[in-house]
């Protein structure tokens, strides 16, 4: 039997735990991980005590589970540039719960149809759906692989409650250079979560990130500060490296945005013709029959629905019918169209590599240059700065939509991907995704107003006096809301913008030239622009994580798989103690309130920590190369 109660029940459960620890990570880091292989070997540790269990119904576990994790991508890429913005003053439930939820079935929806003309294309591997299968296939034969998994999480929880709950380990590493004119800072978040991460996108990613932080950080800031910066300004209590962290919030990261636009534009050009074949084909072939997957009509009354609701949300923001119109008929045109690219990247890159962010920000960035239009043809001429914050909050309601929905597309093709290796059906897939976006989407926004009133946005608190060595940085929402803002209110760093899409451009010729001679190394430029984006401290430990990685891929394939789950439990037990803990600091309005010592300075026990995690994967590594 396929489909089941405890399938069902147990695929819930997992959507709403996995994506609950995406929500954390993804606000922390600014990137998600892929939820299927966790998700697969958690759900055989509870169905071995099933007699009748089977690989299939394992299978529409993991499904559902993994819509979890990609509509928290989604939501916080996007949502708190709401808060940030000023357009909500907190989260509104019913209009954020709709925005994700009909942004995710929309994102299934418009991956049925590609299913058929993606799975079976000669240049797409769909690596994390492959992954998956194999996992499914080989959990039978090692239900002991799950330990790994609990180990991790055992080990990552209680590390991040030494840091958070008890204030008895530091959270970060830093140190800065100024001499009056030249300044430049540099350090580390001491986390196992982003360790982790950095191993399970590997050295090639991690690596360009670090690239594109040492590049903004340690090279741009510099020059930057020579010309800039101006010694009668600063305040004296500031720290140097306090300093540089202003400088670049303020004025670097705009670097990373000009650079991650260029990225995303370059994404769309490269999928614009396989793309448009993939639809052509998909509209040639005919839909599956004998109930296995859903009929075009079904699709389209479906995608009609949900105009109503699609049409209330916006309606919040603006009144302007022309431009409600529009911003309808923009993000279900958006939606398909980046949903069908988020598939066909999911294919060469998998779920986690993604570049979701990047068409994310291309999607704003037109949808703010034409509201703006719309708005001025409709006699608004300068925009006060109430209609600057409404048109802003719409743009970043349609990015909602468009995001999740692409998000949900290239994880839905992942799931597909397995199951039609293990032999599933796909229709059944369907529906088991679908639920895991309802489920998952009923609790995102109460997570989500949870983190924020616990720890705060980097620069936006709900309250004074909050600690901002807690603040969840929350990049990509940042990112949205500078976009957004700076078209309408005309205060974009323009100068550092263009920079940033120089410094892509010439990564894009690199990596073109690199093709062009037929050479195995490669830069996508979205890796290296993230970095550019993300503050240096992030890249460093997510780089350490590539480095451990490229000694465990020397391994064997049982022991790559792992650490692989070690690593996937470090994430979900650091993400999962923050949330847990969030809720007396939510409730107290005090993040320092368990806290043993008043010394943040306190490193060493940071440091063993890090240590100990490394000799756990190393002794991985070793048994490993001697099987």
């Amino acid at each position: 039997m396929e489909l089941s109660i405890r399938a069902v029940l147990l695929g819930i459960g997992l959507s709403l735990l996995l994506g609950a620890a995406n929500a954390y990570l993804g606000l922390k880091v600014g990137m998600t991980v892929s939820a299927s292989i966790p998700a697969a070997v958690i759900s055989f540790a509870v169905l071995r005590w099933f007699r009748q269990a089977n690989i299939l119904e394992n299978n529409l576990i993991q499904t559902a589970a993994s819509a979890g994790e990609s509509l928290a991508a989604g939501m916080i890429f996007t949502l708190p540039a709401l808060i940030m913005l000023g357009a909500w003053q907190a989260f509104d439930y019913i209009q954020g719960t709709l925005l994700i939820i009909l942004g995710g079935i929309l994102g299934v929806l418009i991956a049925v149809p590609l299913r058929r003309a993606l799975l079976d294309h000669p240049e797409l591997t769909f690596p994390e759906g492959v992954a998956t299968a194999e996992v499914l296939k080989a959990g039978y034969s090692r239900r002991g692989a799950v330990k790994f998994l609990i180990s991790g999480g055992l080990i990552a929880a209680g590390f991040k409650l030494l840091q958070s709950g008890f204030g008895i380990a530091a959270n970060s590493i830093s140190g800065a250079y100024y001499n009056s004119k030249i300044l430049f800072g540099f350090g580390a978040d001491l986390s196992a979560a982003l360790v982790a991460v950095g191993f399970i996108v590997r050295m090639r990613i991690a690596s360009l990130m670090m690239i594109g932080g040492v590049l903004v950080w340690i090279i741009i800031m510099p020059i930057y500060s020579y010309w800039q910066l101006n010694p009668a300004t600063l305040n004296e209590n500031q720290t140097a490296m306090g300093l540089a962290f202003n400088i670049w919030s303020t004025d670097l990261r705009f670097i990373g945005v000009g650079a991650m636009l260029v990225a995303g534009f370059w994404v769309l050009l490269l999928a614009i013709k396989p793309v448009w074949h993939s639809l052509a084909t998909s509209l040639k072939t005919p839909a599956v029959k004998n109930g296995k997957d859903f009929s075009t009509k079904t699709i389209l009354i479906s995608i009609g629905l949900m105009i109503v609701p699609i049409v209330y949300v916006q309606s919040t923001m603006i009144d302007y019918w022309s431009i409600l119109i529009f911003a309808l008929l923009y993000a279900l045109v958006a939606s398909f169209l980046f949903s069908t690219v988020a598939a066909y990247m999911a294919g060469l890159v998998g779920s986690s590599n993604n570049p979701i962010s990047g068409v994310t920000i291309a999607t704003i960035f037109i949808a703010a240059l034409m509201i703006y239009f719309l708005l001025h043809l409709a006699g608004d001429g300068e925009l006060s700065e109430s209609n600057q914050l409404h048109a802003g909050g719409l743009t970043i309601l349609i990015a909602t939509i468009v995001c999740c929905a692409a998000a949900i597309s290239g994880d839905t093709m992942q799931d597909l991907k397995a199951g039609q290796i293990v032999g599933a059906t796909p229709k059944l897939q369907t529906w088991m995704q679908i639920i895991g976006v309802l489920a998952a989407g009923l609790i995102l926004l109460p997570i989500l107003t949870l983190l924020f009133e616990a720890y705060g946005f980097v620069g936006f608190y709900p309250r004074e006096g909050m600690d901002a060595s807690q603040a969840l940085a929350a990049p990509q929402a940042s990112l949205m809301k500078s976009v957004a803002l700076g078209v309408f209110n005309g205060d974009l760093k323009w100068g550092l913008i263009y920079l940033g899409a120089a410094i892509a451009v010439v990564i894009i010729l690199i990596d073109l030239g690199l093709r062009w001679f037929n050479k195995p190394l490669r830069l996508p430029v979205m890796a290296v622009a993230v970095g550019m984006y993300l503050p240096v401290t992030l890249s460093v430990p997510i780089f350490i994580g590539g480095l451990i990685a490229q000694l465990v891929d020397k391994s064997s394939k049982e022991k790559q798989q792992d650490a692989t789950l070690f690593a996937s439990g470090l994430i979900a037990g650091e993400a999962l103690i923050g949330i847990l803990l969030a809720i007396p600091f939510a409730l107290l309005q005090d993040t320092s309130y368990f806290h043993l010592t008043t010394n943040r300075d306190v490193l060493w026990i940071s440091v063993v920590g890090i240590v100990m995690l490394g000799y756990t994967v190393y002794k991985l590594w070793r048994s490993g190369v001697s099987d």
